[in-house]
Formats: structure tokens, sequence, C-alpha cells
């Protein structure tokens, strides 16, 4: 099937990348090269190309776990989406810190990048090759393309689920790109290939864009939970669209916090259900553990289908090291890499002095031994508690499918009803609605971190602070942090912790940092685009 994928991207690659007219693209090849209408001759192209959709946020590129791949220009294993977006969300906050000195990467946490670097400019490629891909898959599936194929009414049934899908996981990736740099490049399946430079669109059309196609595809995805584990449904859309109002006032100046409260309460009404353990969700088993049914959309992996450097095999070799045994993580070696700061230590403790592991909080997953609390090199392991949360063995503690070690099994959990339940608390918060309901949900998340009732909070508890400190200890390293920030303030100029603004103590630093450059490469080639403010 993978090589099958591989022969279809090759082809739409062609297509994407080539700078040709369309009569160019309308020559056949004088070898044996498949064309797109050869390679549709097979019903079951449509769904290895729908495959390579999903794909793409997991892996790097045509062959597993490097050689062929999608981007170049960064080592490939840093080149990968999820990597790259997890990186984006997590080091420039007070929840990660990255010991190594590969090119800019420290940058990142010292909030001190330009426009030149290199992990900002391949995430930038990364969303724009994801989109390109989506448009292409929606341009070779058109009800008139399919009809030119005399492909059958029931298969076609199935590809406008398809297109939904495809249509929902553009929409993700134009939101990243919404979110991470407000004013991107702006191609959709309308515009043809080839070469030309693509108009810049604003923040506020392209909120407007992503809700109106999250809208549009609603009743043509399937229902929550009906679709195939790991495939976007109802759920899945909902949940972009939660998202997508709760920051709304970043991307057009105009809240939708009662928009927050309808799409989370379709999600919690649908039936998703919080696993008993919260280990479970983030184990090499999650698909079926029963944190299945609390995940609402993951990004998945397979240590024997999707193997990459990137994604979930850098997430969990990269928080292990020291003396960290890599078995208990079910890897074969750590990586010494990443940790955390004390200001996240610090919001399970009542006194900033007290010990960690006497918290009863079951989210405080650190790894304290050989470790300090404080960073005074943020190039060595031991300084900072290293994170135990993401682990590559199953509820038995079993290790994953892949015999070497290298590859976990471990799903990213990128929207579960968790962060359903803190989302739609702050939003009845931002509209002083009745908090009956939301404490209610914020204890079932505080019940199951501490075993009973004994931390459980009142409504005069929950305030605006309490939620994004909640926030941390319930989804920290889950790629949300960055984000929360910059909705509540306290990014860039407001808000300090360790090693923010590259000093120990931590610094503010300029607001114009809540969005991230657009890259001087494309700046460069692009005359369209006009650069954010500040870079």
């Amino acid at each position: 099937m993978f090589n099958r994928i591989k022969s279809l991207m090759l082809i739409f690659f062609s297509l994407l990348t080539l700078g040709s007219c369309q009569k160019d693209l309308e020559l056949q090849p004088e070898d044996n090269r498949q064309t797109a209408e050869s390679a549709f001759q097979d019903p079951q192209a449509y769904r290895q190309f729908l495959a390579k959709l999903y794909a793409g946020f997991a892996v790097s590129g045509q062959d597993g776990p490097a050689g062929n791949p999608d981007l170049t220009g960064l080592d490939e294993g840093f080149s990968q989406y999820m990597r790259l977006y997890w990186m984006m969300e997590e080091l420039p906050t007070e929840e990660a810190v990255i010991g190594w000195n590969d090119g800019t990467i420290k940058d990142l946490h010292n909030q001190n990048w330009t426009s030149g670097n290199e992990f900002i400019r391949t995430m930038y490629s990364r969303i724009m090759y994801q989109i390109a891909q989506a448009n292409e898959f929606l341009r070779q599936t058109s009800p008139d393309k399919l009809d030119s194929r005399g492909v059958d009414s029931s298969l076609q049934a199935e590809i406008k689920t398809y297109r939904a899908e495809a249509r929902f996981l553009r929409a993700l990736s134009y939101w990243h790109a919404l979110d991470l740099f407000g004013n991107p490049p702006f191609v959709t399946e309308e515009d043809a290939p080839g070469a030309y430079l693509p108009e810049q669109i604003s923040s506020a059309e392209l909120f407007d864009y992503i809700e109106s196609e999250l809208l549009a595809i609603e009743g043509d995805l399937k229902d929550p939970m009906a679709n195939e584990y790991g495939r976007a449904d109802k759920g899945a859309a909902w949940m972009l669209l939660a998202n997508l109002y709760l920051n709304s006032e970043k991307y057009n100046g105009t809240d939708h916090y009662a928009d927050v409260i309808t799409y989370t309460t379709k999600v919690i009404d649908a039936g998703y259900s919080l696993v008993d353990d919260y280990q479970k969700l983030f184990l090499a088993d999650n698909n079926t553990n029963g944190a299945q049914k609390e995940i609402i959309f993951p990004i998945t992996y397979d240590g024997i289908n999707t193997q990459s450097y990137g994604g979930m095999t850098f997430i969990i070799h990269a928080a292990v090291g020291g003396e960290m045994d890599p078995d208990n993580f079910g890897i074969n070696g750590g990586w010494a890499g990443l940790r955390t700061t004390s200001a996240l230590v610090n919001k399970f403790l009542d006194d900033n002095d007290n010990s960690i592991e006497e918290v009863d909080d079951e989210r405080a997953m650190f790894f304290t031994e050989g470790q300090t609390k404080e960073i005074n090199d943020i190039s060595n392991f031991n300084d900072g508690y290293a994170v135990t949360k993401y682990k590559n063995v199953d509820s038995m503690g079993n290790a994953g499918s892949d015999p070497t070690g290298d590859f976990p099994d471990t799903d990213f959990p990128m929207f579960r009803l968790g962060d359903t339940y803190l989302m739609y608390a702050e939003a009845i918060l931002r509209t002083n609605g009745d908090k009956t309901k939301a404490v209610t949900y914020i204890n079932k998340l505080r019940e199951r971190a501490y075993g009973d009732d004994s931390a459980n909070i009142t409504a005069s508890d929950l305030t605006l602070d309490f939620i994004l400190a909640e926030r941390a200890r319930e989804l920290y390293w889950e790629a949300h942090r960055r984000t929360d920030l910059i909705r509540f303030d306290q990014f860039s100029n407001h808000g300090v912790w360790p090693w923010k603004g590259g000093v120990p103590q931590g610094s503010t630093t300029e607001a114009f940092r809540d969005l991230m450059p657009i890259p001087a490469s494309d700046l460069g080639v692009n005359t369209n685009l006009e650069q954010n403010p500040g870079y």
C-alpha cells in the first residue's frame, strides 16, 4: 500500500511543483510512468491518496523512516509536521526546553527568533505542502472528474466523505497557519497548479474561510465515533470550530464565546467519555485501552508502518536521558533533549518549596532523580525535571510493536474530551454564564487526577487564572500552550518563566512575537507577501 501511495505522490508532486502551463500538463510521458488518469483506474487509489493526507501529519516522506523526504532543506526528522508543530506550541513556553544546539532551535524558547529561523521556515513549508496535497486530492475527486472516469455511484458516495475529510484536514492546516503566521499565502483547489505567486490572505479573511469550510462539510462527515479511529468525523470538525472560535479575538477582533459553548456542548453530548486513568491517554495502546473514547481526533502512529524520526518518536525519545531507564518507556535509548521548567512544576504545588513527589495529582508526571528543578545550564539534560507523560508501552507495561525500540505506537491526542471541558468552562467564564456545568466538568478531570473528590473546586474557585493553570496541568506537552498563553495575553510582553528571553530568570519579550514571521526565503520569492509587523 505504501509503495502505491509513493507512486501516486510522485505523480501529484510533479503536478504541484513543475512550472508548467496547462498545455504542458496534458502531455503524456514517453516512458512507463503513471499519469493521474492511469493511477485512478484502480478504485483503491482514492483511499490511498486520502491515507497520504493523514500520513502527512505523522511521517516525513515517501520511505520510512527516512530517505525520500517530502521536503528538503532541513534534516528529514526535523522537518516532520507534528514534530515541528509540537515545537512551535511548546518550546516558546514554560512547558518545555530543549538542550540541543541544532541551528537556531534554542531561539524558540528564548523567543528571539528571526525570519531566517529554519524550524519556523520548515513549519511554514510543511503546512503549505499539506494544503497543496489536499487541494490536489479535491481536484482529482471532483464530481466531473469522477464522472469522466466512470466511477460508480457507490464509490462516488464514499469519495464524498473522503472529500469532506480532506477539507477538514486542509482546514486544520490552515488553522495552524492562521494561528502561527496570521496572514499566509492562500491557495485552494480552484487555483490551477503551476508557477504563479499566491496572494496573501488576511487573518480575518482566513478565519471566515476556515469557518465556512467546516460548516460546509459538517453534513458530509460521519457522525462522532462512526468513522475509523484516526479519521475525521463531526466531532473533530466541532472541536476545530470551537478552537477557531475560542481564539477568534486574535484572528478577527471579535469574540465568539457563545459559539464555543455551542460546539463544545455538541462534542460533550456526542457520547465521548473520560478514560479512567490519565496515563492511558499517552501509552502505546491509547487506540484500544479506553482512551480512544476520550480522544476525538488523534494523529496516529504505528511502530511498524509509520516510521519517522518526527512526531511521537521525537517526543518520547527526546524526553528520555540522565538516569531514566529507556526500557520503562518502551524505547531503545533516550536522546536527552526535552525537559520542563520549574514554572510548570510549580503549577502542581501549593508552595514552590514543596516536593513534587508528594503531590497527589497523578497528572504530575516528572522524573526528578538526578535532575534539578531549576535550570542553570539549558544544554545540560540534568537541569530541569524530565517529563514522563508519553511512553511506548501499553497499559500492561509491554513495549510497542517495533522490535528495535525506535518507533512508537503511541498516538498523539490532538483533540480530546478533557480539553473540551476546559474550553467550555473558559467560554462560560468569559460570557458570565452559569458555572454549574462548568464546575462539574472541571471536577470530573480533577477526580480522575486525584482519585477522589478531595481536590474538587467550587464555583468561586473557577476563574480565568485557574483555567490557564488547569490547562497547563491537564494538557501540558499536548501542543496547546503557545496558543493558550497568547489568548490570555501571557505569551510575550506579559508572563515570565525561566529562560524566556534567553536569561535564566526569564524576561518579557515584545508583543509582535505573538505571530511568527513569514520566512525570509518565501518573502524573497513571492512579491505578493508582506512581513508581519516587528520582523
